[in-house]
Protein backbone atom coordinates (compact mmCIF):
# COMPACT_ATOMS: atom_id res chain seq x y z
CA UNK A 1 0.00 0.00 0.00
CA UNK A 2 1.21 3.44 -1.27
CA UNK A 3 1.88 6.11 1.84
CA UNK A 4 -0.62 8.50 0.24
CA UNK A 5 -3.59 5.38 0.41
CA UNK A 6 -1.79 4.47 4.42
CA UNK A 7 -2.15 8.52 5.25
CA UNK A 8 -5.32 9.09 3.40
CA UNK A 9 -4.02 11.73 1.48
CA UNK A 10 -4.18 12.62 -2.51
CA UNK A 11 -0.75 14.30 -3.09
CA UNK A 12 2.81 12.94 -2.03
CA UNK A 13 2.87 16.17 0.22
CA UNK A 14 3.20 16.92 3.76
CA UNK A 15 3.21 20.38 5.28
CA UNK A 16 6.20 20.41 7.71
CA UNK A 17 5.31 21.13 11.58
CA UNK A 18 6.30 24.53 12.58
CA UNK A 19 6.31 25.35 16.61
CA UNK A 20 6.37 28.45 18.00
CA UNK A 21 3.89 30.67 15.45
CA UNK A 22 3.85 29.79 11.88
CA UNK A 23 2.26 26.67 12.49
CA UNK A 24 -1.50 27.73 12.80
CA UNK A 25 -4.98 25.71 12.81
CA UNK A 26 -5.92 27.40 9.32
CA UNK A 27 -2.19 26.31 7.81
CA UNK A 28 -2.75 22.82 8.85
CA UNK A 29 -6.64 22.56 7.87
CA UNK A 30 -5.93 24.58 4.04
CA UNK A 31 -2.94 22.02 3.66
CA UNK A 32 -5.44 18.89 4.44
CA UNK A 33 -8.50 20.25 2.49
CA UNK A 34 -6.01 20.56 -0.75
CA UNK A 35 -4.89 17.53 -0.90
CA UNK A 36 -1.68 17.13 1.15
CA UNK A 37 -1.16 16.21 4.88
CA UNK A 38 -1.41 19.66 7.26
CA UNK A 39 0.37 19.33 10.11
CA UNK A 40 0.85 21.47 13.60
CA UNK A 41 3.89 22.05 15.38
CA UNK A 42 2.20 21.52 19.23
CA UNK A 43 5.65 21.20 20.81
CA UNK A 44 5.89 24.32 23.17
CA UNK A 45 2.10 23.85 24.62
CA UNK A 46 0.00 22.62 27.44
CA UNK A 47 -2.14 19.55 27.11
CA UNK A 48 -4.95 21.65 26.96
CA UNK A 49 -3.98 24.13 24.52
CA UNK A 50 -3.51 21.79 22.08
CA UNK A 51 -6.90 20.17 22.51
CA UNK A 52 -8.27 23.30 21.68
CA UNK A 53 -5.96 22.92 18.29
CA UNK A 54 -6.74 19.75 17.37
CA UNK A 55 -10.51 20.68 17.27
CA UNK A 56 -9.72 24.15 15.61
CA UNK A 57 -8.40 21.74 12.40
CA UNK A 58 -11.14 19.70 12.96
CA UNK A 59 -13.42 22.48 12.17
CA UNK A 60 -11.36 23.26 9.34
CA UNK A 61 -10.96 19.92 7.60
CA UNK A 62 -12.73 16.28 7.64
CA UNK A 63 -9.39 15.28 5.92
CA UNK A 64 -6.30 13.60 8.51
CA UNK A 65 -3.63 15.65 9.93
CA UNK A 66 -0.47 15.51 11.99
CA UNK A 67 0.39 17.17 15.51
CA UNK A 68 3.95 17.04 15.81
CA UNK A 69 5.80 16.96 19.55
CA UNK A 70 9.29 17.00 20.49
CA UNK A 71 10.71 13.89 22.35
CA UNK A 72 13.22 15.72 24.23
CA UNK A 73 12.26 17.23 27.26
CA UNK A 74 15.34 18.78 28.05
CA UNK A 75 17.41 19.58 31.18
CA UNK A 76 17.41 22.27 33.91
CA UNK A 77 20.60 24.48 34.00
CA UNK A 78 23.14 24.69 36.66
CA UNK A 79 22.74 27.77 38.41
CA UNK A 80 25.96 29.00 37.31
CA UNK A 81 25.05 28.41 33.49
CA UNK A 82 21.62 29.97 34.01
CA UNK A 83 23.14 33.22 35.91
CA UNK A 84 25.47 33.29 32.59
CA UNK A 85 22.52 33.00 30.18
CA UNK A 86 20.78 35.38 31.61
CA UNK A 87 23.52 38.24 32.17
CA UNK A 88 24.44 37.59 28.10
CA UNK A 89 21.09 38.41 27.47
CA UNK A 90 20.21 41.56 29.58
CA UNK A 91 21.31 43.93 27.05
CA UNK A 92 18.81 42.87 24.49
CA UNK A 93 16.19 42.43 27.46
CA UNK A 94 16.93 45.97 28.38
CA UNK A 95 16.61 47.31 24.58
CA UNK A 96 13.46 45.94 24.03
CA UNK A 97 12.27 47.24 27.27
CA UNK A 98 12.38 43.96 29.23
CA UNK A 99 13.41 43.48 32.89
CA UNK A 100 16.78 42.50 33.35
CA UNK A 101 16.18 38.58 34.39
CA UNK A 102 13.69 36.39 32.01
CA UNK A 103 11.48 33.76 33.55
CA UNK A 104 12.30 30.57 32.48
CA UNK A 105 11.44 26.42 32.78
CA UNK A 106 11.16 23.93 31.16
CA UNK A 107 8.81 22.88 28.16
CA UNK A 108 5.55 20.55 28.64
CA UNK A 109 6.78 16.92 29.01
CA UNK A 110 5.59 14.51 25.97
CA UNK A 111 3.92 12.29 28.41
CA UNK A 112 2.08 15.03 29.61
CA UNK A 113 0.64 16.10 26.46
CA UNK A 114 0.34 12.80 24.39
CA UNK A 115 -2.50 11.33 26.20
CA UNK A 116 -4.04 14.41 24.42
CA UNK A 117 -3.37 12.89 21.14
CA UNK A 118 -5.12 9.52 22.03
CA UNK A 119 -8.02 10.74 23.51
CA UNK A 120 -8.82 12.87 20.12
CA UNK A 121 -7.64 10.33 18.07
CA UNK A 122 -4.94 12.19 16.02
CA UNK A 123 -4.48 10.70 12.47
CA UNK A 124 -0.98 11.12 12.37
CA UNK A 125 1.41 11.55 15.27
CA UNK A 126 4.77 13.09 13.73
CA UNK A 127 7.83 13.79 16.38
CA UNK A 128 11.47 15.07 16.29
CA UNK A 129 14.37 15.04 18.70
CA UNK A 130 14.49 11.15 19.25
CA UNK A 131 12.22 8.28 19.84
CA UNK A 132 8.96 8.01 21.68
CA UNK A 133 8.76 5.43 24.65
CA UNK A 134 7.93 2.32 23.92
CA UNK A 135 4.44 2.25 25.92
CA UNK A 136 3.86 5.85 23.37
CA UNK A 137 4.22 3.72 20.26
CA UNK A 138 2.53 0.65 21.73
CA UNK A 139 -0.49 3.15 22.58
CA UNK A 140 -0.26 4.31 18.76
CA UNK A 141 -0.34 1.15 17.35
CA UNK A 142 -3.15 0.04 19.41
CA UNK A 143 -5.22 3.38 18.72
CA UNK A 144 -4.69 3.03 14.85
CA UNK A 145 -2.35 6.60 14.77
CA UNK A 146 0.41 6.36 12.28
CA UNK A 147 3.48 7.70 13.57
CA UNK A 148 6.30 9.82 11.93
CA UNK A 149 9.77 10.22 13.18
CA UNK A 150 12.40 12.18 12.29
CA UNK A 151 16.32 11.26 11.18
CA UNK A 152 19.27 13.17 10.14
CA UNK A 153 22.05 10.36 9.44
CA UNK A 154 21.35 6.52 8.77
CA UNK A 155 21.99 5.47 12.65
CA UNK A 156 18.53 7.08 13.64
CA UNK A 157 16.43 6.07 11.00
CA UNK A 158 17.83 2.30 11.88
CA UNK A 159 16.74 3.21 15.72
CA UNK A 160 13.28 4.60 14.69
CA UNK A 161 12.82 1.54 12.29
CA UNK A 162 13.72 -0.70 15.16
CA UNK A 163 11.31 0.97 17.13
CA UNK A 164 8.40 0.14 14.68
CA UNK A 165 7.55 3.66 13.87
CA UNK A 166 5.36 3.51 10.52
CA UNK A 167 7.38 6.16 8.60
CA UNK A 168 10.70 8.32 8.57
CA UNK A 169 11.17 11.72 7.97
CA UNK A 170 14.56 12.15 5.93
CA UNK A 171 15.26 15.87 7.14
CA UNK A 172 18.39 17.25 5.31
CA UNK A 173 21.04 19.76 5.95
CA UNK A 174 19.49 22.05 4.01
CA UNK A 175 15.73 21.63 6.25
CA UNK A 176 15.03 25.14 8.55
CA UNK A 177 14.13 24.84 12.17
CA UNK A 178 15.71 22.85 14.80
CA UNK A 179 17.70 19.74 13.38
CA UNK A 180 15.88 16.56 14.37
CA UNK A 181 19.58 15.00 16.07
CA UNK A 182 18.38 12.87 18.51
CA UNK A 183 21.69 13.77 21.14
CA UNK A 184 20.73 17.72 21.68
CA UNK A 185 24.63 18.21 22.67
CA UNK A 186 26.07 16.46 19.41
CA UNK A 187 27.36 18.55 16.53
CA UNK A 188 24.33 18.10 14.00
CA UNK A 189 25.30 15.86 10.98
CA UNK A 190 24.60 17.57 8.35
CA UNK A 191 24.17 15.24 5.50
CA UNK A 192 22.28 16.80 2.66
CA UNK A 193 19.11 15.93 1.41
CA UNK A 194 19.95 14.55 -1.96
CA UNK A 195 22.79 12.11 -0.10
CA UNK A 196 20.13 11.36 2.40
CA UNK A 197 17.06 10.21 1.24
CA UNK A 198 19.19 7.18 -1.33
CA UNK A 199 21.22 6.46 1.54
CA UNK A 200 17.98 5.97 4.25
CA UNK A 201 15.96 4.42 1.73
CA UNK A 202 18.83 1.73 1.12
CA UNK A 203 19.00 1.32 4.77
CA UNK A 204 15.64 1.02 6.04
CA UNK A 205 12.23 -0.60 4.79
CA UNK A 206 9.93 1.67 6.54
CA UNK A 207 8.87 4.73 3.67
CA UNK A 208 10.93 7.68 3.72
CA UNK A 209 9.54 11.27 3.51
CA UNK A 210 11.84 13.71 2.13
CA UNK A 211 12.93 17.12 3.98
CA UNK A 212 15.06 19.79 3.45
CA UNK A 213 15.29 22.44 0.59
CA UNK A 214 12.00 21.48 -1.11
CA UNK A 215 10.47 24.38 -2.30
CA UNK A 216 8.52 23.87 -5.60
CA UNK A 217 7.79 20.99 -7.90
CA UNK A 218 11.12 20.63 -9.19
CA UNK A 219 12.13 19.78 -5.75
CA UNK A 220 9.58 17.40 -5.04
CA UNK A 221 10.23 15.72 -8.24
CA UNK A 222 13.90 15.24 -7.26
CA UNK A 223 12.37 13.62 -4.25
CA UNK A 224 10.35 11.58 -5.72
CA UNK A 225 12.72 10.39 -8.40
CA UNK A 226 15.21 9.51 -5.31
CA UNK A 227 12.79 6.98 -4.17
CA UNK A 228 10.91 8.97 -1.26
CA UNK A 229 7.39 8.36 -0.80
CA UNK A 230 6.14 11.68 0.00
CA UNK A 231 7.56 15.27 0.77
CA UNK A 232 7.47 17.74 3.71
CA UNK A 233 7.80 21.33 2.99
CA UNK A 234 8.26 23.97 5.74
CA UNK A 235 9.90 27.01 4.64
CA UNK A 236 7.54 27.10 1.18
CA UNK A 237 4.64 27.74 3.02
CA UNK A 238 6.04 30.63 5.74
CA UNK A 239 4.24 33.47 3.30
CA UNK A 240 1.01 31.83 2.76
CA UNK A 241 -1.45 34.13 4.54
CA UNK A 242 -3.05 31.32 6.76
CA UNK A 243 0.87 30.85 8.52
CA UNK A 244 1.32 32.73 11.51
CA UNK A 245 4.68 34.12 10.59
CA UNK A 246 4.64 37.36 11.93
CA UNK A 247 5.29 40.78 9.64
CA UNK A 248 8.90 41.18 10.77
CA UNK A 249 9.25 37.22 9.37
CA UNK A 250 7.80 37.87 6.37
CA UNK A 251 9.58 40.82 5.48
CA UNK A 252 13.00 38.95 6.24
CA UNK A 253 11.82 36.13 3.87
CA UNK A 254 11.30 38.21 0.84
CA UNK A 255 14.68 39.37 1.46
CA UNK A 256 16.08 36.04 1.62
CA UNK A 257 19.27 35.11 -0.13
CA UNK A 258 20.83 31.99 -0.89
CA UNK A 259 23.22 32.29 1.33
CA UNK A 260 21.70 34.01 4.10
CA UNK A 261 20.83 31.38 6.53
CA UNK A 262 22.78 29.64 9.55
CA UNK A 263 23.20 26.78 11.89
CA UNK A 264 22.63 28.76 15.24
CA UNK A 265 21.78 27.14 19.03
CA UNK A 266 21.24 30.82 20.32
CA UNK A 267 17.92 31.04 20.55
CA UNK A 268 17.12 27.32 22.06
CA UNK A 269 20.43 25.86 22.79
CA UNK A 270 19.20 23.26 20.47
CA UNK A 271 20.85 23.54 16.52
CA UNK A 272 18.52 24.95 14.06
CA UNK A 273 18.83 26.76 10.95
CA UNK A 274 17.19 30.33 10.28
CA UNK A 275 18.22 33.54 8.61
CA UNK A 276 21.07 35.45 9.77
CA UNK A 277 20.69 38.16 11.87
CA UNK A 278 22.09 40.65 14.67
CA UNK A 279 21.12 38.26 17.24
CA UNK A 280 22.76 35.07 15.71
CA UNK A 281 25.69 36.98 15.07
CA UNK A 282 26.56 38.69 17.84
CA UNK A 283 25.68 35.49 20.26
CA UNK A 284 28.04 33.31 18.04
CA UNK A 285 30.08 32.11 21.08
CA UNK A 286 28.36 33.13 23.87
CA UNK A 287 27.26 31.37 27.25
CA UNK A 288 23.65 29.62 26.58
CA UNK A 289 21.73 27.93 28.68
CA UNK A 290 20.78 24.37 27.85
CA UNK A 291 17.69 23.35 25.81
CA UNK A 292 15.03 24.01 26.67
CA UNK A 293 15.77 26.68 29.01
CA UNK A 294 17.76 28.56 26.39
CA UNK A 295 14.30 28.65 24.76
CA UNK A 296 12.89 30.06 27.64
CA UNK A 297 15.22 32.58 28.21
CA UNK A 298 14.92 34.60 25.00
CA UNK A 299 10.83 34.09 24.76
CA UNK A 300 10.25 37.52 25.99
CA UNK A 301 12.93 38.92 23.87
CA UNK A 302 11.44 37.43 20.47
CA UNK A 303 8.06 38.00 21.13
CA UNK A 304 9.06 41.95 21.81
CA UNK A 305 10.86 41.92 18.84
CA UNK A 306 7.77 40.73 16.79
CA UNK A 307 6.06 43.84 18.42
CA UNK A 308 8.40 46.10 17.71
CA UNK A 309 8.64 44.56 13.82
CA UNK A 310 12.23 43.69 14.75
CA UNK A 311 13.55 40.83 12.96
CA UNK A 312 17.31 41.37 14.36
CA UNK A 313 16.28 39.29 17.43
CA UNK A 314 13.80 37.26 15.88
CA UNK A 315 14.23 33.40 15.25
CA UNK A 316 13.53 33.64 11.47
CA UNK A 317 13.69 29.41 10.84
CA UNK A 318 13.94 28.85 7.30
CA UNK A 319 15.91 26.83 4.87
CA UNK A 320 18.37 27.11 2.29
CA UNK A 321 16.29 27.80 -0.21
CA UNK A 322 13.76 30.50 1.79
CA UNK A 323 14.39 32.78 -1.42
CA UNK A 324 11.92 30.94 -3.73
CA UNK A 325 9.36 31.22 -1.04
CA UNK A 326 5.98 32.38 -2.94
CA UNK A 327 3.02 34.28 -1.07
CA UNK A 328 0.19 32.69 -2.00
CA UNK A 329 -2.81 30.90 -0.20
CA UNK A 330 -1.68 27.47 1.16
CA UNK A 331 -4.47 25.30 -1.32
CA UNK A 332 -3.36 27.35 -4.26
CA UNK A 333 0.53 26.97 -3.74
CA UNK A 334 -0.34 23.46 -3.03
CA UNK A 335 -1.92 23.24 -6.33
CA UNK A 336 0.74 24.76 -8.38
CA UNK A 337 4.05 22.32 -6.37
CA UNK A 338 2.22 19.44 -7.41
CA UNK A 339 1.82 20.54 -11.03
CA UNK A 340 5.23 21.63 -11.18
CA UNK A 341 5.77 18.57 -10.05
CA UNK A 342 4.22 16.98 -12.71
CA UNK A 343 5.79 19.02 -15.45
CA UNK A 344 9.46 18.13 -13.97
CA UNK A 345 8.66 14.16 -13.92
CA UNK A 346 7.38 14.37 -17.65
CA UNK A 347 10.57 16.29 -18.58
CA UNK A 348 12.88 14.17 -16.90
CA UNK A 349 11.19 10.96 -18.49
CA UNK A 350 11.09 12.53 -22.17
CA UNK A 351 14.54 13.13 -21.38
CA UNK A 352 15.57 9.99 -20.44
CA UNK A 353 13.87 8.25 -23.56
CA UNK A 354 16.59 6.33 -25.88
CA UNK A 355 15.91 8.89 -28.63
CA UNK A 356 16.06 11.85 -27.18
CA UNK A 357 19.02 11.99 -26.28
CA UNK A 358 22.21 10.15 -27.70
CA UNK A 359 25.69 10.60 -27.85
CA UNK A 360 28.00 9.49 -31.09
CA UNK A 361 31.67 9.46 -31.54
CA UNK A 362 31.57 12.29 -33.45
CA UNK A 363 30.00 14.49 -30.16
CA UNK A 364 32.78 13.77 -28.66
CA UNK A 365 35.84 16.40 -28.55
CA UNK A 366 39.16 16.60 -26.56
CA UNK A 367 39.43 18.87 -23.66
CA UNK A 368 41.60 21.94 -24.27
CA UNK A 369 44.95 21.74 -23.79
CA UNK A 370 44.74 22.80 -20.41
CA UNK A 371 43.05 20.30 -19.10
CA UNK A 372 44.17 16.46 -19.34
CA UNK A 373 44.49 15.25 -23.28
CA UNK A 374 43.06 11.68 -22.51
CA UNK A 375 40.07 12.88 -20.65
CA UNK A 376 36.75 13.73 -23.58
CA UNK A 377 34.12 16.15 -23.43
CA UNK A 378 30.72 15.07 -24.62
CA UNK A 379 28.09 17.05 -25.75
CA UNK A 380 24.91 16.24 -27.09
CA UNK A 381 24.33 15.31 -30.42
CA UNK A 382 20.59 15.75 -30.27
CA UNK A 383 18.34 16.89 -27.33
CA UNK A 384 15.12 17.35 -27.09
CA UNK A 385 12.94 19.93 -24.20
Amino acid sequence: MTLNRRLGIRHPLILAPMAGGPSTPALAAAVSEAGGLGSYGAAYLPAGQVREIIRAIRAGTSRPFAINLFVDDGVAAEPAALAAAQDRLAPYRAELGLPPLAPHGLQVPLAQVFPVLLEEKVPVFSFTFGIPSREILDACRGAGIFTLGTATCVAEARALEEAGVDAICAQGAEAGGHRGTFDRDAEPPLVGTLALVPQLIDAVQVPIVAAGGIMDGRGVAAALTLGASAVSLGTAFLLCPEAGTSAPYRAALKAARDDGTVITRAFSGRAARGLANRFTREMSGAALAPWPVQNALTREIRAAAARAGEAGFLSLWAGQAAALARELPAKELLAIIMREAEDALSQAASGLKPEARSLTPEACTPWPSSSSPSSPACSSAASTR
